[in-house]
């Protein structure tokens, strides 16, 4: 009985809020997910040759980077609301938004990532016969994926805390369920959507960072006795 009378005196913990409202909580989780993944992806794809564009010399790298960087100031607020006139209330209103965010991220790791490879194994792939594209796939991608990797994991922690505002055009997420909760100050709400909203961040992270490993072996394997660190993919070119 305790535990039902818990939505009566409106506890911050309560288990019959969360039996109850399962799946309401289940639905709004997907979505942010949902929300939350196609956005990082989309913003990879796009900041990748955007990066490509900015390392070809200051003349691009200056308006890339300061555009990016603009478009992060922006509030998200401001940032709907002039999207708003192209997308509507809708999906992709928030989903482009949280691109245009996750940009000056996803660059300038991308982009720090390709200048850090070193230029002895590029000139030893061009020795081998290595054209710009073969050259750019199989050894300065793969080189550069710490880096990216890095981005990417930030730019989805920063994604899944700006999610919520989408709840403003009722695409928020794990947001719509604050921002019901928020006049009545429902509390078991708030405080659940809340921490769902913190395990996601902590569980993407881990995640994509088991992915890194998986793709760079290399950053983790140490040398016996303090000698030269195991060859990466560059010494196999």
């Amino acid at each position: 009985m305790a535990g039902q009378n818990c939505l009566v005196t409106n506890d911050w913990i309560c288990g019959e809020y969360l039996r109850s409202r399962s799946h309401e909580l289940t639905d709004a989780t997907v979505q942010h997910i949902w929300i939350t993944a196609v956005s990082v992806a989309i913003g990879v794809a796009v900041a990748f040759p955007l990066a490509l564009l900015a390392r070809r010399g200051r003349g691009f790298a200056a308006p890339v980077l300061g555009l990016t960087t603009v478009l992060y100031t922006v509030p998200s607020l401001a940032m709907f609301s002039l999207l708003l006139p192209l997308f509507g209330l809708s999906a992709a209103l928030v989903v482009t938004g949280l691109v245009l965010y996750s940009l000056t991220i996803l660059v300038r790791n991308i982009l720090a990532g390709l200048e850090a490879v070193p230029e002895e194994a590029k000139e030893a792939a061009r020795g081998m016969g290595y054209g710009p594209l073969r050259l750019l796939w199989e050894v300065e991608l793969p080189l550069a994926l710490p880096a990216l990797m890095a981005g990417v994991r930030i730019a989805t922690v920063s994604t899944i805390a700006l999610t919520t505002v989408g709840s403003i055009v009722g695409r928020g997420g794990l947001g719509n369920l604050i921002e019901d909760a928020l006049p009545s100050f429902f509390k078991a709400q708030v405080l659940a959507a809340s921490v769902l909203c913190v395990l996601l961040a902590l569980a993407a992270d881990l995640l994509l960072l088991g992915v890194q490993r998986l793709l760079t072996p290399w950053t983790r394997v140490r040398a016996p006795h303090g000698g030269a660190p195991a060859p990466g993919p560059a010494e196999a070119v």
